[in-house]
């Protein structure tokens, strides 16, 4: 875990976008150095300007996460630019919204290589060292959709849920060693993905889920990683209580995303072709 973060390095996926800037000018205002990654690098010297301005060194990185060279090109740049990683946040996300068996075997692959292969490969290249200085912390950026599984989003809920495991498994695997890590899971974030979405169908959010501002999610990660918490939900309103109630009655978490309104909106993104054939960018 991360007692202090002045003085500290970090590494950021998915960092030109949606919460990119928010997550960057938290960290930077935590005291980190940064290297800034995202596919394509459209925004990310405008990112490093923003950490550069609190006062820490930072970094920027064209990388393709689906690939195996984009992810060795990441750990070995880090340790190049940075000299070590002592936080790893793994924002990097792909969505798709569409009937499943409309969406191709290249999309689905890409969702799962760029929301779960790419932050458990990047894991694995900085934990030897985290382990080794006995001090590391990896924040993983899953959804609610890995929750409540929605309709048309078979690949992203199916990545989002293997985030939560893959986090829970390094906080047994890891503890007492002095290195942790965190899942944070928000709802429907005011930026990126749901922005496009709700520009294409002229639909928000449902009440139960209205979307909250990005720098509530970066705000969160920050608690995560100085507190050491488990798993962070961030929702306009508590979602814990029904989660718990989902987990108790199948039949419940069977209904729960058609109750909130939240496979309309989905079906309705899949209808208007919400989102795009794209490349790796930030998580919702």
């Amino acid at each position: 875990m991360i007692t202090t973060t002045t003085g500290r390095t970090a590494v950021l996926t998915g960092a030109n976008g949606g919460l990119g800037l928010p997550l960057t000018s938290a960290l930077a205002g935590a005291g980190m150095d940064l290297l800034l990654v995202a596919y394509p690098g459209v925004g990310l010297e405008e990112a490093c300007a923003v950490a550069r301005a609190r006062g820490v060194r930072a970094t920027h990185l064209v990388a393709d996460l689906r690939e195996d060279s984009g992810r060795q090109l990441t750990l070995d740049t880090a340790v190049e630019r940075l000299g070590r990683v002592d936080v790893l946040v793994n924002n990097a996300g792909v969505e798709y919204s569409a009937p499943y068996h409309e969406l191709s075997l290249a999309q689905i692959r890409e969702v799962m290589a760029v929301n779960l292969d790419a932050p458990m490969v990047l894991s694995r290249g900085v934990l030897p060292g985290m382990v080794e200085r006995r001090c590391g912390h990896i924040v993983n950026i899953s959804s609610l959709a890995g929750k409540a599984g929605p309709a048309c989003q078979e690949p992203y809920a199916a990545s989002k849920a293997g985030l939560c495991a893959f986090t829970f498994s390094l906080r047994n695997t890891y503890r007492g060693t002095g290195v942790s890590a965190s899942v944070v899971t928000p709802g429907f974030v005011d930026a990126g993905i749901y922005a496009r979405m709700r520009r294409r169908t002229g639909r928000s959010a449902p009440f139960l889920l209205a979307a909250c501002s990005p720098e509530r999610v970066a705000s969160a990660v920050m608690r995560a990683l100085t507190r050491d918490r488990a798993e962070i939900i961030v929702n306009r309103y508590p979602m814990r209580p029904l989660l718990a109630l989902m987990a108790l009655w199948s039949g419940l978490a069977e209904r729960v995303p058609e109750w909130t309104g939240a496979n309309n909106l989905f079906r309705a993104a899949a209808r208007a072709e919400c989102v795009p054939p794209s490349r790796p960018g930030p998580s919702p």
